[in-house]
């Protein structure tokens, strides 16, 4: 998949509220990205497009190819943020950090994070 950073982060949402809630609607996720429900509405018809999401009346789902996406995403955020943390960066930075880099970071970097985690723990 292309890198496309509000994609992956409207993915990311959907997600984790799914997480939280049985379904997941537009404003949940305008809720939790702080955008319009305009925002939301576009980004979900690109991403049904591409075949991440698809609806079903006002619910929104992940396909298969959706979930492992934002499941990947997801994964790079918690790995960045666990390992600027380690490093001495405070919580609120490393969130905020996790939150940009996860769109950015190449496989080699993050799989040498993941390999430090390992050890420390």
């Amino acid at each position: 998949a292309k890198y496309n950073q509000s994609g992956e982060d409207y993915l990311e949402s959907i997600l984790t509220i799914s997480r939280e809630k049985n379904v997941v609607h537009r404003i949940d996720v305008a809720r939790r990205m702080n955008v319009s429900q305009v925002a939301v509405t576009k980004a979900v018809k690109l991403l049904c497009e591409r075949g991440y999401v698809y609806e079903e009346g006002k619910h929104l789902y992940l396909t298969e190819e959706g979930k492992l996406y934002a499941e990947r995403v997801y994964e790079k955020h918690c790995i960045i943020r666990e390992f600027l943390v380690a490093i001495g960066v405070s919580p609120t930075n490393a969130e905020e950090d996790a939150c940009h880099m996860e769109h950015l970071v190449s496989e080699e970097t993050f799989a040498s994070m993941k390999r430090f985690l390992a050890k420390t723990k």
